[in-house]
């Protein structure tokens, strides 16, 4: 008797996390250089390589408990050297490097998909560098003088909370493989045909770009 009333209570107990929304979610993650993610306000997880270093091209794969609705807040970054936004500098490779992400979720115990990145994400470039390409032609860049100028914003206040108006953001620009040239770790994934690059509106010269998207449950 006993055990048929545990039995019943774990039951109630199930039942009761998954009418409120409750599911454990599996993040696949490659970004071109670095990312954090942020589930609302709550820091979930960052890329294992650090953004000093300069080529680091690998993907992530973690879970994590969430409830419904879920607000998934990237910060992602290329790789820059300062706020020239080059790479390489002083050597013949100097570079305006180029970024790009891409990322899947799935509800860990189903396997349904739950999102993609792809044009439905808002995004905001807080740092913008070079705003002229002919910054990478010179033989010495200095940052913030012509014609290496740059832009640099603070993150807005509360961006990653579930109340925060990201209407006057930018859809996220969306990109091809060819584009953004993925390298390690990318192949390493099993990616939805519907996951795409993504990025801001320029992916020389976005250096640092905030992506932010809000789940509801699938009725279905």
């Amino acid at each position: 008797m006993f055990w048929k009333i545990l039995f019943c209570l774990l039951v109630l107990a199930v039942s009761a996390a998954a009418q409120a929304g409750k599911v454990r979610i599996r993040a696949e993650v490659w970004a071109d250089n670095w990312f954090a993610f942020y589930l609302g306000e709550k820091f979930v997880k960052e890329d294992s390589v650090p953004i000093t270093t300069e080529r680091s091209f690998n993907a992530e794969t973690f879970t994590f408990d969430a409830e419904y609705p879920l607000v998934l807040n990237f910060v992602v970054k290329d790789f820059k050297e300062n706020d020239t936004g080059l790479e390489y500098i002083g050597t013949r490779r100097q570079q305006m490097g180029d970024g790009g992400l891409i990322a899947q979720f799935t509800d860990a115990d189903t396997g349904a998909l739950v999102a993609v990145t792809n044009a439905g994400w808002r995004c905001l470039v807080t740092h913008d560098a070079p705003l002229d390409p002919a910054c990478e032609r010179e033989r010495n860049p200095v940052a913030g003088r012509k014609p290496c100028e740059f832009t640099a914003l603070e993150e807005p206040k509360n961006w990653k909370s579930p109340g925060f108006d990201d209407s006057q953001w930018s859809p996220a620009t969306v990109y091809t493989a060819a584009e953004v040239g993925p390298k390690g770790g990318y192949d390493e994934i099993v990616w939805n045909p519907a996951a795409k690059f993504i990025w801001g509106p320029n992916l020389k010269t976005n250096n640092t770009v905030l992506c932010r998207l809000t789940v509801g449950r699938n009725k279905n």
